[in-house]
């Protein structure tokens, strides 16, 4: 969505997302309208003129973003360490692991 604030109160850093969140749909709309008009080569106009914009906007958006502290990602793998490190273990054959034991027989004198 676009912000009601006038271009010179935008930082500047996001002006070019702007601009790509208001020309990818008009691309891609154009390019709809043009396909249905009948029109064969402007199909792959739009097509390479859309997949441009994408590559530009996801490249925009990884700049924009911050990087990761590492001691924030030193955590998350000390957390997934820890979550894992007690789960039970699956293969009861295992070295060390005793059989587990078959259900009994019924005493014919409880029933």
């Amino acid at each position: 969505m676009l912000s009601p604030l006038p271009a010179r109160l935008l930082p500047a850093r996001l002006l070019p997302a702007r601009l790509v969140a208001v020309l990818l749909p008009l691309v891609l709309l154009g390019g709809f309208l043009g396909l249905f008009a009948g029109e064969g080569g402007l199909g792959a106009v739009v097509v390479a003129l859309a997949a441009t914009l994408a590559v530009g906007a996801s490249a925009l958006a990884a700049r924009l973003v911050r990087a990761v502290p590492p001691n924030r990602i030193r955590t998350a793998i000390r957390d997934r360490e820890e979550r894992t490190a007690f789960l039970p273990q699956r293969d009861p054959d295992a070295s060390g692991r005793s059989r587990p034991r078959a259900p009994g027989r019924l005493v014919p004198t409880a029933a």
